[in-house]
């Protein structure tokens, strides 16, 4: 609280000073009176911080200082023409701004535009030199623009000023009114800090005589080391391409040592004197060579990568859109292992021979691409798939299986020696998407215990559906009770057996088989087996309650 109070009083008085520098100068105060100076700093009223910060800061004034002070707020509620010179600009006259001050009542509005305006008018701003501080507590409420209004008075005014005191606002609010002094050449002194107010009244009061400027130093320069990219000898420099430059100190033997950082594109910096090995890195390609630095010189060394550019565009026929999902592997000179990337692919490669290989579903493409330095290479990769769409159905006519249980497999349709096919990929659920070479297939569905064949064909750059079916019905089984229960089909084989047909440790159990009689077993262990005989038919649901 007494430093709020002291920063105040400080503010008044630069404020005060600098009005009153010349003798001839005349001043008023505008004091903030509205409802809101009864708002409370640390348990006091700032209406008594005020009137306590202008008693104190009056009796320093010298009495040959013509000073007045208005007020606004201070007769009615809710008015924005509530504005009084209590005092008139008079030698003397701090006592009677002591007593108007003391004896004033805060209630009304806050119109500070109006009141810096008519203020400045009764100064005869536009004959005479004239100096207005406002001193407020909050931001203008009678629809005035305190920025435009320090415009005008500024290009008025013979010599107009006007300092602005933000009486316990934030700093945002600060913002909203320094412009008012600001645009007339004034100063904005936020009154929360003592220590900061303190120290404007010593720059603008008793400012010290600026010591001399010391002597420019010799211009550094700005960095010393500017490495320079190119793909090919004789080349135009790479501009912005993405490239890396890796740092690295050199050890005494000649190799690489600590990393230092990693830079990019078009970089400039300062290294200290030392021996270093410095990478360029674009795409895949990569050159490296020692750099000596010594102090006060600079450095332009350019990197030849020796490299060029291929554009490699994966589609699954002639004329098809480009696959976003291909899969394209380069094996270029010089590299660990082949690189993948996905989709149409633009990358810098080492010159030379390059084997590609691009994927589209099953289907493969490969390549050998002769690359030389500093040259574009653009490539359409024609893959040579058609595109199936896979479903199962559990009848003609009937339902798509549409069940994440569904297993779907594709196999070569010409058997091997051993009456087996090659399965070339597989799914499961409703929608499966496959590319596959042309050729002759054959889909195999699975749901539970059902199963199907359907052979198929595909040409390239064709879209086909292909769907099997199951010949199959749902069972859905309720066996209140049950520990096991277990599906057999209902004719037994010429020993006397059942074929299984799933099971279930459960006392519900619902499941796809191929149409005809079944016989389920339920087990409730001490209470006892039973059996029920059900049928299915292909397309259909059937339901068995067990008792």
């Amino acid at each position: 609280m007494k430093a709020f109070t002291r920063g105040i009083l400080a503010s008044v008085l630069m404020l005060s000073g600098l009005a009153s520098a010349n003798a001839a100068d005349r001043a008023i105060i505008v004091l903030d009176a509205s409802g809101s100076m009864w708002g409370q700093i640390d348990g006091k009223p700032k209406l008594e911080i005020a009137r306590e910060a202008l008693r104190s800061v009056l009796t320093t004034i010298p009495a040959d200082t013509e000073l007045g002070l208005m007020a606004y707020g201070h007769r009615e509620k809710g008015s924005c023409t509530d504005i009084e010179l209590v005092v008139p600009p008079a030698s003397g006259s701090a006592s009677a701004i002591t007593v108007a001050a003391d004896s004033m009542k805060f209630l009304g509005k806050t119109p500070l535009s109006a009141a810096v305006k008519q203020a400045a008018e009764d100064l005869k701003y536009t004959e005479d030199k004239a100096t207005v501080i406002l001193i407020t507590d909050g931001l203008e409420t009678c629809n005035a623009d305190p920025c435009a209004l320090g415009k005008e008075l500024e290009q008025s005014g013979v010599d107009f000023t006007a300092h602005v005191v933000g009486f316990g606002l934030t700093a945002e609010e600060g913002r909203q009114v320094a412009c008012l002094a600001e645009n007339t050449g004034g100063k904005y002194i936020q009154a929360t800090d003592a220590k900061g107010l303190e120290d404007a009244l010593v720059q603008t009061v008793a400012a010290p005589a600026p010591e001399p400027a010391p002597a420019p130093e010799p211009a550094k320069p700005e960095f010393n080391f500017a490495p320079e990219l190119t793909l090919a000898e004789g080349g135009a420099p790479l501009k912005d391409a993405g490239n890396a430059w890796e740092i690295y100190k050199a050890n005494a033997d000649g190799s690489k040592g600590e990393r230092l950082t990693t830079e990019y594109n078009n970089y400039k910096g300062s290294l200290e004197a030392g021996d270093y090995i410095i990478r360029a890195t674009l795409g895949e390609a990569a050159v490296e060579q020692p750099l000596k630095v010594e102090a006060g010189q600079a450095y332009k060394p350019l990197f030849v990568l020796n490299a060029g550019t291929l554009v490699v565009r994966p589609r699954p026929s002639e004329g098809a859109d480009i696959v976003d999902g291909a899969a394209v592997v380069l094996d270029f000179p010089g590299g660990d292992h082949p690189a993948t990337y996905y989709g149409q692919t633009k990358v810098v490669l080492p010159a030379g021979e390059t084997r590609l290989k691009v994927t589209i579903g099953q289907g493969e493409a490969n390549e050998t691409i002769q690359l030389a330095a500093g040259q574009t290479v653009e490539k359409d990769i024609i893959v040579g798939v058609g595109h199936v769409v896979v479903n199962a159905i559990y009848a003609e006519g009937a339902d798509k299986v549409d069940a994440g249980g569904l297993d779907v497999r594709v196999y070569k349709a010409r058997k091997k020696i051993d009456g087996t096919r090659d399965q070339i990929t597989y799914g499961y659920g409703p929608d499966n998407r496959f590319d596959l070479p042309a050729g002759d297939y054959v889909l195999v569905a699975r749901m539970d215990q059902s199963e199907a064949e359907q052979p198929f064909n595909v040409r390239v750059g064709e879209q086909g559906q292909v769907t099997a079916v199951l010949g199959a019905g749902v069972l859905a089984i309720d066996a209140p009770g049950a520990k096991e229960i277990r599906v057999f089909a209902a004719k037994k084989d010429i020993q006397g057996n059942r074929q299984g047909f799933g099971y279930a440790y459960d006392q519900k159990h619902q499941t796809t088989l191929p149409a005809g009689d079944y016989v389920v077993e339920v087990d409730r262990g001490d209470a006892g087996k039973k059996e029920a005989s059900a049928s299915v038919r292909a397309g259909e649901r059937s339901e068995l309650t067990i008792q």
